[in-house]
């Protein structure tokens, strides 16, 4: 490059600086946030980040400094949260700020373990959070449209918005005050809405960055899913492969970050078990970096729990279960140690990543290499990537042959040496396991409250000649609203012979209901996620005289996504009688009575005040639906996570102190034939020493008296290498930006580690050949080295950590044997008791 060249492309890059700190101006005392097409800028120096969501309502504070501390091990350094408005202003001016919704508190503990911070304002956030975060009240407002270029939601929006950036500016959490946060976000996936809304929608959105812009909070704004992001707002990529499906901002002098990378699949009620691989999401995160990204954001890294009633429409309580961190805030492995290594691996990478020249060179059909080099710098890095499904390969590469698996991606920290492959995982793994706990014996008795007569008609105060629309009626205040009518009946309206029964029949808007009639149960039906509107049909028996029908309808949260969410409904909207003599009776226009909420819940039995003013007796042991059921029970000895496993229930609301832990719904099936959610979490930090209250609300009928308190641990650990494994990323360094070995040697090593305070036991599983299995179940193959299990007691048994070099001549390996894969898979248990026969390491 010529010297004139030089200077223009200095030049160009000090204009860009320019142009993208002009809007940022509370900067004198903090730090500097700008950026360029390759990064965000931190003080003048480009960086590369790794961030992981973790969302501070859907875990207790107690937890929030250990989870914030694991994804700093995990090679984080940066956490990433949302902001609720409906928990932070649940009626319009009553602010909550405290407890589990204290954003100040959580952001300050990130910048205490030494991170960034990226607060996604909204405030409309999806996030399968009831109602997208957007509060009920807004629905009342006159002439209310949410997300467009509407006067009344722009009004109240702005308002939150400033009252957030405020707060935080208050506690001087911004970056440009010396605080953690590094990019603020505004609005969320709002790229189909502008096309369904039009030149509203166009408007709103300029309107929306121009707004947040004029809060000055010193930091860059983002976009989600928003390719055309107005002005100096930076639009971010959502999804599974941003490094393949995301063109990047039109915008040249924007960088490439990408605020979403699933971790596994969020599920709702109905939905059967799914998951990601680790070796998937490491390959998205290198493929985006060798396309030039440098901030990748991995939702969710701790999903934790939707408590309460927060989730979305379906949305079960347990929240990406299969993030790195699962719901109890335990390392799920693979997962979390393979993207610890990716991010070890790209750091090794840093300056070619942000200094060096891109190119792109072809090795093959579906084989390339991508490379960043700057050579009187003396660093280069490139990416092998493969991106054949079923075949690995080997390609040549500056003169030298490297193996390549099967849609994976290897990383040349100094375009010779591999330090890392996305399909070769060299952490360790894990397996979770739930134990039973004697507290669930202790003291197991059980008492109940049934909720009041079902409700008539003649009772009821609200009345119309149709039934009502039911979020309109319970307002987001509680999931329940019963529909209740009466009618007249003669001899000759009902069936003549035995073997007919009259037929119940209704239409509903979704989600659940539970049909009585003459206060006798009839059935249950309800919707889907997909399919929310349904029509229940059941058999019933209905006499001569007046009859009644009582419908409890039920919701399992508010939509979170699309537009005219004001508009969206649920609950009953017509019934029928089929199978009379008469034919068809429709009830929908018969008259019809509501009653907002159960009986328990206006009596607040799940606090400890409600539940003494009621009568409760011996619970029976038949089915009962519509009940409140409670049993005093101890904690489980230790510190780990508790369990409460609802099988024995049918569908329902779960409590433990008071504190609502959210539905179940074990009586709905997935296509496995298996509920979805069973086991839920019940958090260390609500239970009391002794005398802790566990209660239900049961709707379709249960038994309470077989439901368990289990533990959780993660103590099995698991190997499974083989020799193509590179050498550990770990294994190198970079000094002089030359890339050198550690001591320990390049041989590929297994590394066991245990959960701290604890040591390996034992060695459930040893295998050096070609085993085959996962994590729990591994079996023997044809070519087993026999002296594998004892070579491994004696390396690992009485150690915290052990190390493993997985080389045929450890094991007495036969390097001949038909079939081998050179495989080394072990299983070893962890505990607290520490053998007698060996000391800890």
């Amino acid at each position: 490059m010529s010297a004139a060249a030089v200077l223009a492309v200095v030049a160009a890059a000090v204009a860009a600086l320019a142009a993208a700190a002009s809007g940022y101006e509370l900067t004198k005392n903090g730090t500097l946030i700008t950026y360029d097409r390759r990064s965000l800028i931190i003080d003048g120096h480009r960086e590369i980040f790794f961030s992981g969501s973790i969302h501070y309502p859907r875990s207790p504070p107690d937890t929030w400094p250990d989870l914030i501390s694991k994804a700093r091990e995990g090679g984080l350094n940066v956490i990433e949260s949302y902001v609720f408005w409906n928990i932070h202003e649940p009626e319009q001016g009553v602010y909550n700020f405290e407890g589990r919704y204290d954003l100040v508190k959580f952001f300050k503990l990130v910048q205490e373990k030494e991170m960034y911070a990226i607060v996604r304002i909204g405030p409309f956030v999806q996030a399968e959070w009831n109602h997208g975060g957007l509060p009920y009240w807004l629905r009342e407002i006159p002439d209310i449209i949410f997300r467009t270029d509407n006067e009344p939601f722009k009004k109240h929006m702005k308002k939150f918005v400033t009252l957030v950036v405020n707060k935080l500016k208050e506690a001087k959490l911004f970056a440009s005050q010396g605080g953690p946060i590094i990019l603020s976000q505004i609005e969320n996936e709002y790229q189909h809405l502008e096309v369904a809304f039009k030149e509203a929608g166009t408007k709103y959105i300029n309107w929306a960055a121009k707004m947040a812009i004029g809060t000055n909070t010193g930091v860059p704004w983002i976009m989600c899913k928003q390719t055309k992001a107005p002005g100096e707002v930076i639009p971010t990529c959502n999804g599974r492969h941003c490094g393949d499906t995301w063109p990047g901002p039109a915008d040249k002098n924007k960088p490439l970050l990408w605020t979403e990378n699933w971790t596994a699949q969020y599920r709702v009620f109905g939905d059967p078990p799914s998951q990601r691989s680790a070796e998937d999401i490491a390959f998205s995160v290198a493929r985006f970096f060798s396309v030039g990204g440098t901030l990748a954001n991995y939702y969710m890294y701790h999903g934790g729990t939707n408590f309460g009633r927060n989730g979305a429409a379906f949305v079960m309580p347990r929240y990406y279960d299969e993030a790195p961190l699962d719901e109890f805030g335990l390392y799920k492995e693979p997962k979390w140690g393979h993207l610890k290594d990716l991010h070890h691996a790209l750091r090794l990478c840093k300056k070619a990543l942000l200094w060096g020249n891109p190119s792109v060179q072809p090795l093959g059909k579906l084989y390339e290499a991508r490379v960043f080099e700057k050579s009187e710098k003396k660093v280069c890095v490139a990416f092998l990537s493969n991106h054949n499904t079923k075949e690995d390969g080997t390609v040549t590469f500056r003169g030298q042959k490297y193996f390549v698996a099967r849609r994976s991606i290897s990383i040349l920290a100094d375009c010779k040496t591999v330090v890392f492959s996305t399909q070769h995982v060299n952490s360790q793994h894990n397996q979770r396991t739930f134990h039973f706990a004697d507290q669930t014996v202790q003291n197991n008795v059980w008492e109940m409250y049934s909720e009041q007569k079902i409700p008539r008609y003649s009772k009821t105060t609200i009345r119309t000649q149709r039934p009502l629309e039911q979020y309109n009626q319970t307002k987001d205040k509680t999931d329940y609203l019963w529909y209740t009518t009466s009618f007249r009946l003669e001899t000759d309206d009902l069936p003549f012979r035995k073997e007919i029964k009259p037929v119940l029949e209704v239409s509903s808007h979704g989600h659940a209901i539970v049909a009585f009639v003459n206060d006798a149960f009839v059935g249950c039906g309800h919707g889907t996620k997909i399919n929310k509107a349904f029509t229940l049909e059941k058999v019933m028996d209905l006499k001569v005289g007046v009859n009644h029908v009582a419908i409890l309808s039920s919701t399992l949260g508010l939509m979170d996504s699309g537009s005219y969410l004001e508009h969206r409904m649920a609950g009953v909207y017509t019934v029928t009688i089929q199978g009379l003599n008469t034919g068809t009776l429709d009830l929908t226009a018969n008259g019809w009575g509501h009653v907002v909420g159960l009986d328990g819940e206006r009596r607040k039995v799940h606090t400890e005040q409600g539940m003494n003013a009621v009568a409760w007796k011996p619970a029976a042991l038949e089915k009962r639906p519509m009940t409140w059921y409670r049993r005093q029970f101890d904690p489980p000895s230790g510190t780990d996570p508790v369990v409460i496993d609802l099988s024995p229930m049918g569908k329902g609301f779960l409590f433990v102190n008071g504190e609502g832990l959210g539905r179940y719904w074990v009586s709905y099936l997935h296509a496995l034939g298996k509920p979805s959610q069973y086991l839920y979490h019940v958090p260390r930090s609500l239970l009391r020493p002794t005398g802790n209250t566990l209660m239900l609300f049961e709707e379709e009928g249960g038994k309470p008296d077989a439901i368990m308190i289990l533990t959780v641990k993660r103590d099995n650990i698991c190997t499974f290498m083989t020799e193509k494994n590179p050498a550990h990323v770990r294994s190198w360094e970079r000094t002089d930006s030359k890339l050198k070995p550690v001591a320990g040697g390049l041989k590929p090593t297994a590394v066991l580690s245990c959960p701290p305070k604890k040591t390996i036991q034992s060695v459930v599983f040893a295998s050096y050949g070609n085993p085959l299995g996962i994590c729990g179940n591994y079996t023997i193959g044809s070519c087993h080295a026999p002296r594998t299990k004892e070579v491994v007691e004696k390396a690992c048994v009485g150690r915290k950590t052990c190390s493993l070099v997985v080389a045929s001549e450890v094991y007495g390996g036969d390097v001949n044997c038909p079939g081998t894969t050179a495989t080394l898979a072990v299983q070893a248990k962890c505990s607290k008791r520490l053998p007698s026969t060996a000391a800890a390491q």
